[in-house]
């Protein structure tokens, strides 16, 4: 998170606004594609308000 990617460095400072733990990788990993799904992203952008 320093910005050193350009692909990224516009969108400084981060702020966290959401977490979740998980057992292992492969179910972070499986729970990260559900989120980058339609009904993941309606979920995520109900945290953020738009």
């Amino acid at each position: 998170c320093d910005g050193y990617v350009e692909s990224t460095k516009p969108y400084r400072p981060y702020r966290m606004i959401y977490n979740e733990e998980q057992p292992d990788k492969s179910a972070a990993m499986r729970r990260e594609r559900e989120l980058k799904l339609s009904a993941g992203r309606k979920f995520l952008r109900s945290l953020i308000g738009k």
